[in-house]
This record gives structure tokens, C-alpha cells and sequence, in this order.
């Protein structure tokens, strides 16, 4: 009895396959944050203060992003947070 003939073996397909489909989920789920600098930051956090998405803890020099309860002492790392944190709320609202 001949053995399975190599011209219809498509487990190489399916591999290639899953991989391009876990690179596009990837790249959907990823947040490019990379651009954030010290200005963009800054302006984005004066407008979430104005919007009352951050509250400045002078005393402890922090901010707090009220939406998530989580705790920044940089601009920068809050500024990057909320956009992947608003990036993530954006994916979930289209999932419903």
C-alpha cells in the first residue's frame, strides 16, 4: 500500500495560514505609542486634565487616570497609556 501522496499534504498551508492570521491580529491589537514625545504628551494630558479624565495629585506629584484608577508620576507614560487604554475601549465597543 502506497504511503499519503506528498502533493496533498496541506499542513504547511494551514501553518501559513495561522501565522499571517495571528500576525494580523497583532497588528490590529497594537498600539503605536513609539511617537509620543515630551510636547504631544504634555498637550495630551492638559486636554484630559481639562476633560477630567486625569486628576494632578500636587501633593504626591502624581496623575490619575481616573477612567482605569491607575497611578502616573510621567507624562509621557500616561500619554501612551490612555491611547492604548482608549485604542483597547475602541476595539471592545466594535466587537459588540
Amino acid at each position: 500500500m502506497p504511503g499519503p501522496d506528498p502533493h496533498d499534504d496541506t499542513s504547511r498551508d494551514y501553518e501559513r495560514f495561522e501565522k499571517a492570521q495571528l500576525a494580523q491580529d497583532r497588528d490590529a491589537a497594537g498600539i503605536d505609542t513609539a511617537d509620543v514625545d515630551d510636547a504631544t504628551a504634555e498637550n495630551l494630558v492638559n486636554e484630559l486634565i481639562d476633560a477630567d479624565v486625569v486628576t494632578p495629585v500636587p501633593a504626591d506629584h502624581v496623575l490619575v487616570h481616573e477612567p482605569s484608577g491607575t497611578t502616573f508620576d510621567s507624562t509621557t507614560q500616561l500619554a501612551a497609556f490612555h491611547r492604548g487604554w482608549a485604542a483597547g475601549r475602541d476595539a471592545d465597543a466594535e466587537d459588540e
